[in-house]
């Protein structure tokens, strides 16, 4: 299976590091996805990727991921240390 990309945008950070968000197609069959990649930079400069996550090509997913994300980091009451993580299932 082979993948087309169609769009894609880089969030940098930390030490040579980045996310790749991007809109890909797969060949032959024409499905269109989104796909969130992390990787980081080699000393040469050239892209390494290390893992992805696939995510449909749904405006309504899309929008809920990010409020979602929105909520998780806009809680001014959790602590990044010390506490313990709670998942909340829906």
């Amino acid at each position: 299976m082979e993948y087309k990309t169609l769009e894609a945008d880089y969030v940098e950070y930390g030490n040579n590091k980045f996310l790749e968000i991007s809109k890909k197609k797969v060949e032959p069959d024409g499905n269109i996805f989104l796909s969130i990649l992390k990787g980081y930079y080699t000393l040469e400069g050239e892209k390494r990727y290390q893992r992805g996550l696939g995510i449909p090509y749904d405006k309504e997913i899309v929008e809920q991921m990010i409020e979602k994300m929105r909520a998780i980091v806009s809680d001014s009451t959790a602590s990044t240390e010390d506490s313990e993580t709670e998942v909340k299932e829906e």
